[in-house]
């Protein structure tokens, strides 16, 4: 059987970058000079392709990730441009899970920035091979040599430099191929008319001495050329190209690229190592998963014959289809109008329809195929990280872990007749986002809404009355805080109901200690002689989820604890499950209360940028705020750079102190690092009491 298109013709990338580094721009003008468009969209000008969002527009950000596909070369690349504020991070990481090859778009000026980091470190989490794309070096202050240093010491030594510019800022005018020994000039403004021409005088030495370390660095991998080096001969282009490829996949080498997306110079040579360099889905090793029954390891390789296996990474709603599920194929094929099991679920489905997607245009196709990147309808509550696969042959995959929200709001509809919408769109929300939450505080009777930052939570807003027709009113940001034990006790409940008929009795005993960060919940049982029937642990289970819901600290939810069933007892006739999960629930409570709980808060990583002029007044502010700073360094243009551990509670309304400060020279990002136990307690418990008043 024939694929629609070659596999190994098939690309399918991502482009990450932090905030401001110019990734959405740069995807434009791929999808301009591939042909894809005829008309390149600006960031600024709010008409970008890939941000097509109105919240998207009027920001200027990239928001939700977008998917697209293009032709270079004869090659089909399927992209996703993702965002790069640190509140959508969601986004770069159910993207990162699917992705076979990553464009990491690097800011010229600002280098190695803390969303950089962040990115790179998802594509180390799920092997993802990548280039990058040194952006902006039209701009005053752009230091590529300073850049490769950064990307060297804080990312990895295995970056090798495939181009060099001519030039920076306004005397930028092109870049020196080391591959090929030419200099790549561009003749007009739309960067159409490209010229390849003799390396200038002044350029020749220092192309010489990059190259010379290029093919040091392929010669660690390739013995060939590793001969031809020690004998001065020069490896040919298409060696050094195979072997750059092959370096590449397997992640021992970083090719880096240098050009302006803005100014339109460079992004052909990036198409060309796009195709040449990033892997086809058949270079990727056949994805693993788990058979749902035997829990055995089993394997799909990305060809048609095999057994149908997608994974679904995103769920939209859209206006005229109704709820899209985004999917990457791994194996085999699916036609529009036949049934997919759910394996993550265990429900089934019949594909209503298969859309390729161009940001938010939609082109309905009949047929998938392994690698493709499509939206999918008529998957009823199929959520993000699920896996679809063949009834016959069933699979999981590997799931996406998301990061827990660290912020939260309480939410009201503004009238009684939105107050079921509300719920409605509240719901609908959830499935789209994993790092989302909403829950009813019982104490306030508050719906209360969490997630990744104020940004987050201010665009949901927006969602809400443009998209659901929903008003709402938001109150002050809180913290999300969390509980958890830091030592172990023993907990008991035995709960007896005696009514006319039959009666309820459950008896537990269970210890409760901490657990490793990130954990959760772990739970077992060391009941023995059946003093519990093995039927009822899973109410217990249940009743010490409950009550994990709201600790005894501040009413926040408890996490990263062990709980082990130790005894108890039964009835033949008035035990049940409703019984054993209210002796599990209160059996946890009264354990809990005495295994020494605390609360824990989010803690931020800040990075601020600012004149050198107002580095005093910035870090005063940031001491009085708690933090913990961790380093200070200078950077090309005269500013220096501040890296800070800082509590979320105290970084509300930074931006504005920070503008207030600097008259607004200073800039600063911030994303969640971890959880830490709070000194003191007793603020948070008044602001806890101060809620339950209102």
């Amino acid at each position: 059987m024939q694929t629609e298109v070659d596999l190994a013709k098939t690309r399918n990338i991502g482009l990450a970058a932090h905030i401001d580094a110019g990734k959405t721009t740069t995807t434009e003008r791929i999808l301009f000079y591939s042909g894809r468009l005829h008309r390149m969209g600006e960031v600024d000008d709010g008409d970008a392709t890939m941000d097509w969002m109105p919240e998207e527009m009027q920001r200027g950000i990239t928001i939700t990730s977008a998917a697209t596909t293009c032709e270079w070369l004869g090659h089909r690349i399927n992209i996703i441009d993702t965002p790069g504020h640190v509140d959508f991070t969601v986004e770069v990481e159910r993207t990162m899970r699917v992705l076979d090859g990553l464009v990491l778009v690097v800011c010229a000026v600002g280098g190695v920035q803390p969303q950089t980091e962040t990115v790179w470190r998802q594509a180390d989490k799920y092997d993802v091979p990548r280039i990058v794309f040194v952006n902006k070096m039209d701009r005053v202050g752009g230091d590529f040599h300073e850049v490769l240093h950064q990307m060297r010491s804080r990312l990895t030594p295995n970056v090798v430099a495939t181009q060099i510019p001519m030039g920076s800022a306004e005397g930028f005018e092109g870049i020196v191929d080391l591959i090929n020994m030419q200099s790549i000039r561009w003749r007009d403004e739309l960067g159409t008319e490209v010229e390849y021409g003799e390396i200038p005088a002044e350029h020749q030495n220092l192309a010489a001495k990059f190259r010379e370390y290029l093919i040091v660095s392929l010669a660690e991998i390739n013995a060939d050329i590793e001969k031809k080096f020690l004998s001065e001969e020069e490896p040919s282009e298409a060696e050094m190209i195979a072997t750059l490829r092959e370096g590449t996949i397997n992640n021992q080498l970083v090719p880096v690229l240098y050009g302006t997306a803005l100014k339109n110079r460079g992004v052909q040579p990036l198409l060309n190592a796009i195709v040449e360099l990033l892997p086809s889905p058949l270079d990727v090793r056949s994805v693993q998963g788990k058979d749902p029954k035997s829990q055995g390891v089993l394997l799909r390789a990305p060809d048609p014959e095999e057994p149908f296996a997608a994974l679904v990474f995103k769920v939209v709603s859209d206006s005229f289809v109704g709820q899209l599920f985004y999917v990457r194929v791994y194996s085999g094929t699916i036609k529009k109008g036949k049934t997919v099991y759910n394996a993550t679920a265990g429900t089934k489905h019949r594909i209503a329809r298969i859309l390729r997607m161009h940001a938010n245009h939609r082109e309905d196709v009949e047929q998938v195929w392994p690698g493709d990147i499509v939206a999918v309808a008529g998957l009823g509550d199929t959520r993000t990280g699920d896996t679809l696969c063949d009834l016959n042959d069933r699979i999981i995959l590997e799931k996406i872990a998301f990061p827990e929200p660290v912020i939260a709001m309480a939410i009201e509809p503004r009238t009684a007749a939105d107050e079921g919408k509300l719920d409605e769109a509240l719901r609908t929300l959830v499935m789209e986002d994993p790092t989302f939450a909403t829950r009813v505080d019982h104490e306030t009777d508050q719906r209360i809404i969490e997630g990744m930052g104020e940004l987050h939570l201010e665009i949901i807003k927006d969602r809400l009355l443009r998209e659901f027709k929903v008003e709402a009113n938001l109150g002050k940001p809180e913290v999300a805080y969390k509980e958890t034990a830091t030592a172990e006790a023993v907990g008991e409940s035995r709960f007896v109901r005696q009514t006319g008929g039959r009666g309820q009795y459950g008896h537990v005993v269970l210890r409760v200690r901490p657990a490793a960060v990130g954990s959760g919940l772990i739970f077992e049982s060391e009941v023995r002689g059946g003093a519990i029937p093995t039927e009822f642990i899973p109410a217990v289970e249940d009743g010490v989820a409950e009550a994990m819901a709201s600790g005894s600290v501040g009413g926040y939810p408890v996490v990263d604890v062990a709980v082990t069933v130790l005894d108890g007892s039964w009835h033949e006739v008035d035990s049940s499950d409703f019984a054993f999960r209210i002796a599990g629930n209160q059996a946890f409570a009264d354990a809990y209360s005495k295994a020494r709980p605390v609360l824990l808060e989010p803690i931020m990583a800040v990075e601020v940028v600012t004149p050198e002029e107002y580095m005093g007044e910035v870090v005063q502010d940031l001491s009085k705020r708690g933090a913990n700073i961790e380093e200070m360094r200078a950077t090309p243009t005269q500013t220096r750079t501040i890296e800070a551990l800082v509590p979320l509670a105290n970084m509300f309304g930074y931006s504005t102190s920070l503008r207030n400060l600097t008259q607004g020279r200073a800039t600063h990002v911030m994303e969640p690092h971890s959880y830490q136990a709070i000194p003191d307690e007793d603020s948070v418990r008044s602001n806890k009491q101060t809620r339950r008043k209102r």
